[in-house]
């Protein structure tokens, strides 16, 4: 299993940021799209790095259109030497509406013509293929050499997809090169719901699961003291219920017979009570989400729960001696 970390997004830590990362083990470092352009950060760690992958996990894609999102993951693609993915998602419709003023349609069939129209893009950049993409979200049918990149060297990056529902999830299958499992997912979620959609997605396109990568970054509650678990508790609790609250993500709730909470949680959001939400995330719901335990039980843990399907992890480890987290890391790549 490989292990990346985040980064975080203040461009002036990023240099340091890597550069420990790089030395503490990790694979890969990610940046997400929160309150800061997840892209910049990644152009400073490629700087400063030299062995770590680079994604964007994620960057919102319909905040934004295929050609610019091919120019972007080309130029961090072959400025890193090959070491960048492009990890996107969709976000929920009143972020694309009322934060990106963007339109919003049908998510699962746009981003599969979004990422095909990216591929087109990349096809006509480096293998000289005629741009000739229409669809009913997208149209590229002009270029140019005057537009086209000359530093082709390190090819098309990779893409991947964050989903939760099975028709995202299915899309991530057919036409990307890995799937970002949402954190709010729990066990049996994901093998009745995400396992099989991914392999929908993946016969539609006649690929197999060793051509697919399935990263999940699962909640972690764990500590050197009681002052630290209980911090990182409170942290996931918190979490979890704020992703509870929306209510596309009621079916992961269900799966575990905890539906009746979201609705709940959703009022309390629009009510601005988020410090409320957590309090209601008890350890039942909470063991579902999240690996709880000492801190040299936690890999053994994750690798128990979620070996058998996950390649890859980004989990978080709240613990603040670094000889302990360089340990998690060591015995879940060794796994």
């Amino acid at each position: 299993m490989k292990v990346d970390c985040g980064l975080g997004n203040k461009l002036t830590s990023i240099p340091d940021g890597v550069r420990k990362a790089e030395a503490a083990g990790y694979d890969g470092v990610r940046t997400a799209e929160m309150n800061h352009d997840p892209f910049l950060p990644l152009l400073l760690a490629a700087e400063h790095s030299e062995r770590v992958e680079l994604t964007t996990g994620i960057a919102v894609a319909f905040a934004r259109n295929p050609m610019i999102l091919a120019n972007l993951a080309h130029d961090l693609n072959a400025y890193s030497k090959g070491r960048f993915t492009l990890g996107l998602g969709s976000q929920i419709k009143p972020h694309i509406t009322k934060r990106f003023s963007m339109p919003w349609g049908a998510p699962a069939a746009q981003m599969r013509e979004l990422v095909l129209a990216i591929r087109a893009i990349w096809a006509n950049w480096y293998e000289g293929e005629p741009l000739e993409f229409v669809s009913p979200h997208y149209r590229h049918t002009l270029m140019t050499p005057a537009f086209t990149p000359e530093d082709t060297e390190y090819g098309p990056a990779r893409i991947i997809l964050a989903a939760v529902g099975p028709k995202m999830t299915e899309v991530a299958g057919e036409v990307a090169d890995g799937v970002i499992i949402h954190p709010f997912s729990t066990v049996p979620y994901i093998e009745s719901v995400t396992l099989p959609a991914i392999e929908r997605g993946l016969a539609k396109a006649g690929r197999s699961r060793s051509d697919f990568e399935i990263t999940y970054s699962n909640f972690v509650v764990t500590g050197r003291d009681e002052q630290e678990f209980a911090a990182s508790k409170l942290e996931a609790q918190n979490r979890i219920a704020f992703y509870g609250s929306t209510p596309a993500y009621k079916g992961v709730l269900d799966a575990i017979g905890a539906g009746d909470l979201q609705p709940e949680l959703n009022t309390l959001s629009k009510q601005g009570r988020w410090d409320d939400m957590g309090k209601l995330i008890d350890d039942g719901i909470l063991s579902a989400f999240a690996v709880v335990g000492e801190p040299g039980d936690v890999a053994g843990e994750m690798l128990s729960r979620y070996g058998s399907f996950c390649d890859r992890t980004s989990a978080s480890f709240p613990v603040s001696d670094s000889d302990q987290r360089r340990q998690i890391i060591e015995q879940l790549r060794a796994g």
